[in-house]
């Protein structure tokens, strides 16, 4: 389903001209199937977030290619890749980014309002969903009335609601205490069972990496190694 090619990225820091070339990604390549999860484990700086970010297509590299659902997808316009993200991709973050003044189920509803789907549908999808990751006793309460984990599953489920083959998390259980951690990788690995969803899952927790069928492990810009998984 996702395939990474060769994928190299150089940041430039400072005036034109004088400016310092700092390499991020070196030749980065790698397969994921469909239906799996995939952990990419780091430390800040190791390059990670810049992965999942040309892979979301917010960044285009500077070499390399990758192809999804069967398309090429570096070579898109920027309108091309939104709409590539909106059919095919969402996106769990590790500061949720909820509208505050929206209840859980309109923060997951928005994105279909985005596609324009009817009220109808959306109602009836939202609800679905909302059964889905256990939210039902608070779909009507705003994100400040919520638990971290509450929020959190607001937040998959918002990812989840456009009916994305593929999810990309960035340090998904980041502001989550132990016990709540253990609960949104049981949601995420239900999710994947049940949903047949592929996961890129950012992270620099090996408990959370270790739930995926791939870990790779990036430093300073290089996929060292690729450890299968026992899951």
């Amino acid at each position: 389903m996702i395939t990474v090619k060769n994928i190299s990225h150089t940041f430039r820091i400072g005036k034109k001209g004088s400016e310092k070339k700092v390499p991020v990604l070196k030749n980065i390549s790698f397969t994921i199937n469909k239906g799996e999860i995939a952990s990419i484990v780091g430390k800040s700086g190791s390059g990670k977030s810049t992965l999942l970010n040309i892979v979301a297509g917010f960044l285009k590299p500077e070499q390399g290619s990758i192809e999804m659902q069967g398309k090429e997808t570096t070579n898109l316009s920027e309108s091309d890749y939104a709409k590539f993200r909106s059919e095919n991709m969402g996106f769990i973050f590790q500061n949720f980014q909820l509208m505050p003044g929206l209840t859980a189920f309109e923060n997951i509803e928005l994105p279909l309002k985005i596609q324009g789907m009817g009220k109808n549908a959306r109602f009836k999808t939202v609800e679905k969903i909302i059964k889905k990751v256990g939210l039902d006793a608070v779909s009507d309460h705003y994100s400040n009335e919520l638990s971290g984990g509450q929020q959190q599953r607001v937040a998959i489920a918002r990812a989840l609601v456009t009916n994305p083959p593929i999810i990309l998390a960035d340090e998904p259980t980041g502001n989550l205490d132990s016990e709540t951690e253990q609960e949104i990788l049981s949601l995420i690995k239900l999710l994947n069972d049940t949903m047949d969803i592929t996961f890129i899952i950012i992270t620099h927790d090996e408990e959370v990496a270790n739930i995926a069928h791939q870990k790779f492990l990036m430093h300073d810009g290089v996929l060292k190694e690729a450890i299968p998984s026992a899951v």
